[in-house]
């Protein structure tokens, strides 16, 4: 039978609608009708509040406790993932960083196994390294850096269901390499990267498709050489992934880069770590104690490590601290990365033919529930 969710504002990916129902049945958005013309034959369920697509973010190294790069397995995936949805991501690419190739490859069988099996919220893999630049390695194991060979591109292309992800740096990798991952499929994006412009702008015609956590990990815009910052904002059909957490880049900083680009191509990431959904003050990182400190995340030296940030934290503070509007920010944060994801036929909107994945947020924007192809987690 299908269920109809009432009550609610609905925001479709492009509207904010009063007075409609959300329609499910067999996982999918079947339609989003007047109320008053719903069926009798139609269960109703109130919700009270605004319905929107589910959030969908690209980087989660980590949740519940768990980091995946010491737990390459699907249970370690479901606990990540069942960590982030309490706060409103129902898709995400689980996120390995810098780490040796076997590991590499055991994460890929993880993604896998998690996809064959139906997992909740996992759509592939995010390989963050190790092919990057070890001037801009951030928290990154230096001893694992290293040049990418054809072993490394077996790895990176063998994931064939969902979608892979790969972070490295454009100027220590060829761009016959870049071409032919993207060939294969793979979204490959500039990180951790010492790049000039026009090296830059050579791999977005190779298949470049963006940046990694933008202005982190790379040189700073500057006058007479511009970089990957200046690049990001100059081409209009690049993405960015932007971590807005009031620690990793400035509130100006992002107004700025979003007054000069827009928001059509810029994505709500969290770069989360094990932290997420737990009350841990220190985890373990490749041997080293990572310290959990006012919303912060850093070594005992102060190198940032990923985020303490959730996705609804990211919502509330792009509406707060950088003063955008909400559709914008919801966008942001579900249509703009399933875009990016190649995933926008069937997630990122509430309209006809979608997969139900949805969020609940209240007048706070705090999550009250979840749904993953029409399951509620409550």
């Amino acid at each position: 039978m299908p269920l109809a969710l009432t009550g609610a504002r609905i925001f479709d990916g492009t509207h904010m609608l009063e007075g409609r129902a959300a329609v499910i049945e067999n996982g999918r958005i079947v339609a989003v009708p007047p109320e008053r013309d719903l069926g009798a034959g139609v269960k109703r369920r109130p919700v009270t509040g605004l319905l929107a697509p589910g959030f969908i973010d690209v980087q989660v190294n980590g949740g519940g406790g768990l980091m995946f790069n010491d737990q390459r397995s699907p249970e370690c995936l479901k606990t990540i993932a069942a960590a982030h949805r309490k706060y409103g991501t129902t898709g995400l690419l689980p996120t390995l960083i810098t780490d040796t190739r076997d590991k590499m490859a055991e994460a890929v069988e993880a993604a896998r196994a998690a996809l064959a099996a139906g997992l909740p919220g996992i759509l592939g893999i995010h390989l963050e390294g190790p092919f990057i630049n070890p001037a801009k390695k951030g928290v990154h194991n230096p001893d694992f850096i290293r040049p990418l060979e054809d072993e490394d591109l077996r790895v990176l292309t063998s994931l064939k269901e969902g979608r892979t992800l790969v972070t490295l740096a454009p100027e220590r990798n060829s761009m016959e390499t870049i071409a032919r991952l993207a060939t294969e499929g793979v979204l490959v994006c500039a990180g951790h990267t010492m790049s000039d412009y026009g090296t830059l702008m050579e791999a977005f015609r190779h298949g470049l498709r963006g940046f990694t956590h933008l202005y982190n990990a790379m040189p700073p815009l500057a006058g007479r050489d511009p970089g990957p910052v200046g690049a990001a904002l100059d081409n209009r059909d690049a993405w960015c992934g932007l971590i807005v957490d009031g620690h990793h880049v400035s509130d100006a900083a992002l107004r700025l880069a979003i007054a000069a680009k827009g928001t059509e191509r810029m994505m709500l990431v969290t770069d989360a770590m094990a932290v997420t959904g737990t009350d841990m003050k220190t985890f373990d990182l490749h041997g080293r104690t990572i310290y959990r400190k006012d919303g912060r995340l850093a070594t005992e030296d102060g190198t940032l490590a990923g985020s303490d940030l959730d996705m609804a934290s990211a919502i509330r503070n792009s509406v707060e601290r950088l003063g955008l509007g909400l559709p914008d920010v919801l966008r942001m944060a579900s249509l703009v990365p399933a875009a990016f994801l190649r995933l926008d036929h069937e997630l990122g909107r509430i309209a006809s033919g979608y997969r139900a994945d949805l969020v609940l947020l209240d007048e706070d924007l705090h999550v009250q529930d979840t749904w993953i192809a029409g399951e509620a987690l409550s």
